[in-house]
């Protein structure tokens, strides 16, 4: 009888057990096998992805073309003119102070043949080379048109009694660069060769810089030495001589060792 009961008793709790609920699983449940997952292409991020840009060639550099052209100056072989003033002198040399050769009287048509380059000065065309200012004469054209002949293409008369001068300096003054004075060997003109009272003994021509041009200067004195303004900035080197005159002509020239700037 107690035999029967113990197992009775087992038999009611194996039923108990096998009436209890599951236990639930710890793991993630999978997913179906139906679900797509969907990847998004916009993926923010903190860091700009660069941009990658096509390689391009290395430019080539045009040279930019000057804005202005510079154009040659036609060469004429003579120009037409009439004389402005009422008497107008026609000298050896293109200056002021050279000797003079005959005068021309106002309306007198002349024709010129050459210039100087640096100055106003023309030649006139004739038996007997002479020069005029063109401030007292009419041109017909440009004088500038005009062949360059002095001092390459023109020679003044030379002096039969004189021998010509030395220079003896040549020098820059230390306290202004641009002023050069020329000292040469003084010559004593014998009684009766001056041309007249007022004629100089000495042509010292210089071809000078100033303000960035070349200026053609034909100074004259009776004392050896002279001083004029020569700058730096000139395409040209500046040079010059210096001539002794006297009535019947020109000695030397001497040439002028010109000073460095």
């Amino acid at each position: 009888m107690k035999k029967k009961l113990t197992v009775s008793i087992a038999l009611i709790f194996m039923l108990a057990a096998c009436s209890l609920p599951a236990a639930t699983p710890v793991e993630q449940a999978a997913t179906p096998a139906s679900a797509t997952i969907t990847v998004p292409t916009d993926i923010p991020t903190d860091t700009q992805i660069p941009t990658l840009v096509p390689a391009t060639a290395t430019p080539t550099l045009t040279p930019i073309p000057p804005t202005s052209t510079s154009t040659a100056v036609p060469v004429v072989e003579s120009l037409d003119a009439t004389v402005t003033a009422d008497l107008l002198s026609c000298r050896y040399g293109p200056g002021s102070e050279y000797l003079y050769l005959y005068g021309l009287r106002k309306g007198a048509n002349i024709q010129l043949s050459g210039r100087t380059d640096g100055n106003n000065w023309v030649m006139v065309k004739g038996k007997n080379l002479c020069w005029v200012n063109t401030k007292f004469i009419e041109i017909q054209g440009d004088p500038q048109t005009l062949q360059v002949t002095y001092p390459g293409g023109y020679k003044l008369p030379v002096s039969p009694y004189y021998a010509g001068t030395t220079v003896l300096s040549a020098v820059r003054d230390t306290n202004d660069k641009s002023k050069v004075t020329v000292k040469w060997t003084d010559i004593a003109l014998r009684a009766g060769d001056e041309e007249d009272a007022d004629m100089f003994i000495y042509i010292i021509e210089v071809w000078r810089c100033e303000g960035r041009k070349t200026i053609f200067d034909p100074f004259a004195s009776n004392y050896p030495e002279v001083t004029f303004v020569d700058e730096a900035g000139c395409d040209i080197p500046s040079h010059g001589r210096v001539f002794f005159q006297e009535k019947h002509g020109f000695a030397g020239p001497a040439e002028i060792p010109w000073p460095a700037q």
